[in-house]
């Protein structure tokens, strides 16, 4: 590592950013051991059942957030010290060729050979940054909550199943779920329909599990109404809350695979016959969390021809 700071270019890559390679990934650990600390102090911190999920998303978020930007840091970096290499190169042969120049005549090079030369060198730039950005990314929350989940359906002859991540996710991956155990009659609209009402009607029992993200308080009368309407009427995403309406709803016990922890089933009282198998995932997307459906795996020699998204 004590070579970098004797690489000229690298040198002049410090200079454009303030920092060669050795500095960045020096900067790169500290933060690293800075987020660590911080973390053992939010696990510290004494916290009720629901604020501890929400805590341990918030460290999840944090450390794929900064490993993201290491990742892009030292991906930027790698270009840049391609880029300035590749620029020393060419000022050292045109001094050289202006030195010989005196006696003499050079060819002259074709605007056809320098847009060649000029992609070729931008091919092999593009080609660092993959290669960095593959490096960085292999161990990247999303990769490693894939390969987990992958490994659990394994054992259950299982794999999973895309849904769009547009809002309806939760829902199009329960309509998946029927429709493989022979039960056709749902689309999306009805399932948010069912699941309102299930929460409407069990208002009583349920209203203490809902609360206000910005205040953590119980929803009041007008803000349980605006979150019904939601459910039947928007986008909105669905949670625990949901699975367990559709779970009652449609008597069908709903199994949530996840990376960590346990795998929750709803509705265990349910027909087993019925039974629906989801996917659960927190860094599939940047936007927020995903469910999928699941698919039983093919035998060897088949194909797969059913693993499409759903319309």
């Amino acid at each position: 590592m004590s070579d970098a700071r004797q690489d000229p270019a690298l040198q002049q890559t410090a200079d454009a950013t303030g920092e060669d390679e050795e500095t960045l990934l020096t900067r790169h650990r500290r933060e690293k051991k800075e987020l660590q600390a911080k973390i053992q102090a939010l696990k510290k911190a004494k916290v009720d059942k629901k604020k501890k999920k929400e805590q341990q998303d918030e460290i999840t978020r944090l450390e794929a957030d900064l490993e993201n930007r290491h990742a892009e840091e030292l991906s930027k970096l790698n270009s840049l010290l391609i880029s300035e290499k590749a620029e020393s190169s060419t000022a050292e042969v045109d001094a050289e060729v202006g030195e010989e120049s005196e006696t003499v005549k050079q060819p002259k090079v074709s605007k056809a050979q320098r847009r060649r030369e000029k992609k070729s060198q931008e091919d092999k730039e593009r080609e660092a940054q993959i290669k960095a950005e593959e490096a960085q990314n292999k161990n990247s929350p999303r990769i490693l909550e894939d390969k987990k989940i992958a490994e659990l359906l394994a054992k259950r002859g299982l794999i999973g199943y895309s849904v769009p991540a547009d809002g309806d996710c939760l829902y199009n991956a329960v309509k998946h779920q029927l429709a493989r155990i022979g039960v056709l009659n749902y689309e999306t609209a009805d399932l948010r329909q069912m699941t309102a009402d299930y929460i409407e009607d069990n208002k009583d029992s349920i209203i203490f599990y809902m609360t206000n993200p910005d205040t953590g308080d119980i929803l009041n009368e007008d803000e349980f109404r605006k979150y019904c309407y939601q459910v039947r009427n928007t986008k909105a995403w669905g949670g625990e809350i949901e699975v367990k309406a559709l779970s009652s709803g449609l008597k069908c016990p709903i199994e949530i695979i996840q990376a960590s922890g346990t795998s929750p089933v709803h509705g265990e009282g349910e027909d087993p016959t019925r039974k629906l198998v989801l996917t659960y995932h927190r860094h599939m997307y940047r936007l927020g969390e995903h469910y999928n459906s699941t698919l039983p795996a093919p035998a060897d020699g088949e194909e797969d021809d059913e693993n499409e998204e759903v319309e």
